[in-house]
């Protein structure tokens, strides 16, 4: 019912940038967290930031100074800037979010979304 929808990913020469783009769509949902996440081949999916409401964003050591994220809460989307890419950094990154929604009762569930992922490869 709900959705995240990725878009920005692509090819880019070592020392490139690009920008990542996330919104998640659908009905009777609001948003605690958003963020990013990545696998490489042959790794574990793993954090490449977050940000949750009203927080400082978190970012993985090897990202930080050179990746952005940033959130546009009114239009439930998430972006990632992307900077100074190196060939380590390619990978399919996946936008994350944890959701909040009623339940039948009207009590609060909180569950985590995924979108289908976007490849960014970053060439030497």
């Amino acid at each position: 019912q709900v959705h995240l929808v990725e878009s920005g990913g692509g090819l880019v020469q070592a020392g490139g940038s690009l920008r990542l783009s996330c919104t998640a769509s659908g009905s009777a949902f609001s948003i605690n967290a958003m963020g990013w996440y990545r696998q490489a081949p042959g790794k574990q999916r793993e954090l490449v930031a977050e940000e949750t409401n009203g927080g400082r964003p978190n970012y993985a050591d090897s990202v930080k100074g050179r990746f952005t994220i940033s959130r546009d809460n009114a239009e439930n989307s998430v972006y990632l800037q992307m900077i100074s890419l190196k060939p380590e950094d390619t990978a399919v990154y996946y936008c994350h979010a944890i959701l909040v929604r009623p339940n039948y009762y009207g009590a609060d569930i909180e569950y985590d979304q995924w979108g289908q992922g976007t490849q960014v490869t970053v060439s030497s």
